[in-house]
């Protein structure tokens, strides 16, 4: 197979376990006879400090003529004013719509061998494996109007809920084709109690679950969604959200698996150009110190051979590299040990 990669590195930690999950698919592609054409690009911080725009046009437009795209971290305390008119985190949420990915994967697997990494404890977390899918363009991060203004002599800030049906029901339709390959059970998320779109979003995931008899469907509110994730969260199995609470759920969840260096996740849509990226953030106060953990973005790689390039054989064989790495206790420090990111993902590279 011969497929382009658009690479976007990022800031901070970005580029350092780019770089290495670019070594593992060098080594996929070599062992399976694929070649894999990568186009590196400025975006986030550093495409404001050459360019001025978080995300140029240029460099949208080839990642939308790429067949995958693979994404570092944005962000830092130097693009941080929230006065600026362009910041880092503006970038990705116009990547998110230009690459019209509409829901986000984020599975959540606690490895035994990292149990005592979390804050939970060992029983809590037994058989936990959980995949949350997020509604990712829609809600309050794009709803309309939004801004600031005057009103009363006061100062004034909005920002709009906003849901369509087809929205809602194509996330859905999603969550429910993914967990009749899992456990067949999936929990709706939502705030029905109080707002009008957490009640579309209900009604819509009702219908669909009707369509789907095969799989259990239950609802929750997300208050009762963010407790039932520390107090037992090994019953959970497919949580379907949208764009708020699932950005607040799933970094939440990553303390179950020890560290959020170890996660990874696939923004997917309608076409099969898919965004891949580890969930933690650019760590700007280890970057350049080739210590992060580059295993979230490395298993990004497995879910990008998975979803955009149909390649279940070589996903599966990065995944059993990295469960075999860390049953063997190869760690970088976030998880314990003392490994550096080239390290790691050399131990990694060996089981391949």
């Amino acid at each position: 197979m011969q497929a382009k990669i658009t690479l976007l590195p990022g800031d901070g930690i970005g580029p350092e376990v780019v770089g290495e999950a670019v070594r593992v698919l060098d080594v996929i592609a070599s062992k399976y006879n694929h070649t894999f054409e990568y186009k590196e690009r400025l975006m986030g911080g550093c495409s404001i400090d050459k360019y001025g725009s978080s995300l140029t046009d240029e460099t949208l437009a080839d990642c939308q003529s790429a067949d995958a795209v693979l994404l570092g971290a944005v962000g830092g305390p130097k693009w941080d004013d929230p006065a600026a008119k362009d910041r880092p985190e503006r970038g990705l949420l116009a990547l998110r719509k230009g690459l019209g990915v509409f829901a986000n994967l984020r599975p959540v697997k606690v490895h035994p061998a990292l149990m005592e990494w979390s804050p939970l404890k060992p029983e809590k977390l037994k058989g936990v494996d959980i995949l949350v899918v997020r509604e990712l363009t829609g809600g309050l991060y794009f709803g309309w109007p939004k801004g600031r203004d005057i009103k009363d002599g006061r100062e004034r800030a909005v920002d709009t809920l906003e849901y369509y049906d087809y929205e809602v029901r194509r996330v859905m339709e999603l969550a429910f084709k993914l967990a009749k390959g899992r456990k067949k059970k999936v929990t709706s998320v939502d705030k029905a109690n109080v707002l009008e779109s957490s009640r579309l979003w209900r009604q819509i995931a009702t219908k669909v679950g009707a369509d789907n008899k095969d799989v259990e469907l239950d609802h929750m509110l997300v208050d009762t969604a963010s407790m039932k994730l520390i107090t037992g969260p090994a019953w959970m199995d497919v949580i379907v959200t949208e764009n708020m609470f699932g950005d607040i759920l799933t970094d939440e969840a990553s303390v179950l698996a020890g560290s959020m260096g170890m996660l990874p996740s696939a923004s997917l849509g309608e076409s099969t150009v898919g965004l891949y990226e580890p969930i933690h953030g650019s760590a700007p106060d280890i970057a350049g110190k080739g210590i992060a953990n580059p295993t979230g973005t490395i298993l990004s790689t497995a879910m990008l051979l998975r979803h955009s390039l149909k390649l279940e054989a070589e996903a599966a064989a990065i995944e059993k590299a990295v469960d075999e790495t860390i049953t063997e206790g190869a760690r970088t420090a976030d998880i314990g040990g003392k490994l550096t990111t080239r390290q790691m993902a050399d131990e990694i590279i060996k089981k391949l």
